[in-house]
């Protein structure tokens, strides 16, 4: 299995990125590797989802499934500075009505971002996910929750996704000395 985009897999290349963006984008990237949510669904999100909140709702809008996330203390953080009306999104538009910013101009945000941190891997909305799914796995997180977290089907497909390589499964074998 192909995947079009990668995770970020060092902490240097997260904190690369977090320093290149600020404000709104910024809260979008940290948001994004730190709740492992599809990018329609971290759009979506409303201020009043979060506000003052220990764990927000989401129903999934690629699986329709209700999905409750714990905030980390650095989101709720981050939210707690958040301007604006419950009602408003988090990642409002500069262009229109309370509208969110779409999936092309997170892209193109993330892309921008990588270029001027300096990072060369394929980027792309999705890296986010992966990058959760990956610092999930080097935490120590058994591949079985990972899979469960991101509503993965088999254990295969999460490794795949987050990008775990032959090399690095053919290092943990040689790491084993009974």
């Amino acid at each position: 299995m192909s995947n079009a985009v990668d995770a970020l897999t060092e902490k240097k290349d997260i904190d690369k990125m977090k320093n290149a963006l600020s404000g709104r984008d910024r809260l979008m990237f940290v948001m994004g590797v730190s709740l492992g949510l599809r990018i329609s669904d971290l759009l979506s999100l409303k201020i009043g989802d979060v506000r003052g909140k220990t764990h927000v709702k989401v129903r999934e809008q690629k699986t329709k499934k209700m999905r409750p996330i714990k905030l980390s203390q650095t989101v709720m953080s981050e939210v707690s500075k958040l301007d604006g009306a419950d009602g408003d999104y988090i990642f409002k538009s500069r262009k229109g009505d309370n509208k969110a910013i779409s999936r092309v101009q997170a892209y193109r945000i993330l892309n921008d971002a990588a270029k001027r941190a300096g990072i060369d891997i394929t980027i792309g909305t999705h890296t986010l996910r992966k990058t959760f799914g990956y610092s999930l796995y080097k935490q120590g997180i058994d591949i079985t929750r990972i899979m469960a977290i991101l509503n993965h089907s088999t254990p295969a497909m999460t490794l795949s996704y987050i990008g775990i390589t032959a090399k690095e499964i053919d290092a943990a074998y040689e790491a084993i000395e009974v």
